[in-house]
């Protein structure tokens, strides 16, 4: 191959108690992928175990050796989206509800773009 690729990971398991209950509440994201500059990869996380729409969902950005970066938040009652600034152009966060599952979209990668994603349940809104 030739130019630079970047390389996408990411993987994060919740459990939580709700009502006293012991309850597993799940977001499982799908597998790394390897792609290159100036394609475009779309990240899956299904929830389970919760009602997805009673709760946001934020995304996270670390490269290795470096702190979390907040990308962004997705309303699941609405879809309504927030970004942080750097993360507003090529980002989309998108949901289908029938299904659970979260998306984040990375359009035109670059070898900035490296890094392990992770999905995360926003506690309450």
């Amino acid at each position: 191959m030739n130019g630079i690729e970047s390389m996408i990971g990411w993987s994060l398991l919740v459990l939580a108690t709700v009502q006293g209950v012991w309850s597993e509440i799940r977001l499982e994201q799908s597998p790394s992928e390897l792609k290159r500059p100036g394609e475009t990869v779309k990240i899956s996380c299904v929830t389970s175990g919760y009602t997805m729409t009673t709760y946001s969902i934020c995304w996270i950005k670390q490269k290795p050796g470096e702190a979390l970066e907040w990308i962004g938040r997705i309303y699941t009652d609405s879809a309504r989206t927030v970004f942080a600034s750097s993360f507003q152009s090529r980002f989309t966060l998108t949901q289908d509800v029938s299904s659970s599952t979260q998306y984040l979209q990375i359009r035109s990668l670059t070898a900035e773009d490296s890094a392990v994603y992770f999905c995360a349940r926003v506690h309450s809104d």
